[in-house]
């Protein structure tokens, strides 16, 4: 599902759990999935890998229609900055991608100068428009 998360969808998290540590990262892809329980690690089944995953609270309520709950997924595609510095995402990010030091349960994130391979830009500069650095 698209990056553009509302918070209403996100509101029962309780956790983040990180399989990587994220210091190093520029920034991560994230998505709400499917996923048939609230706590459990979620299948994955993307090209590239996982790096962490939402836990809800017990108050989060399944689909009646499909009886899964939404949960973030947080992940990078082969081709990402961080396994190819070189790459297309030399600067810029994916449009899902968040800066994930600005990721908390219930919180969205949001791009920085870091996850956009910054410094801003010249046009950006010259229009007064600056992302946080972190």
């Amino acid at each position: 599902m698209s990056s553009l998360i509302d918070p209403s969808e996100i509101a029962f998290e309780n956790n983040i759990v990180w399989l990587e540590d994220t210091d190093g990262l520029d920034y991560v892809r994230q998505h709400l999935d499917r996923i048939p329980w609230r706590t459990k690690r979620p299948a994955f089944h993307r090209d590239g890998r996982m790096v962490g995953y939402a836990v809800l609270g017990s108050k989060a309520r399944a689909s009646r229609v499909s009886g899964t709950f939404l949960r973030r997924v947080f992940w990078l595609a082969p081709h990402d900055r961080d396994g190819q510095p070189e790459g297309i995402y030399a600067t810029g990010a994916p449009g899902e991608a968040v800066d994930p030091s600005t990721l908390a349960p219930r919180v969205t994130g949001h791009k920085t100068e870091r996850s956009q391979g910054g410094p801003a830009s010249a046009a950006m500069r010259e229009l007064g428009i600056t992302l946080p650095r972190t």
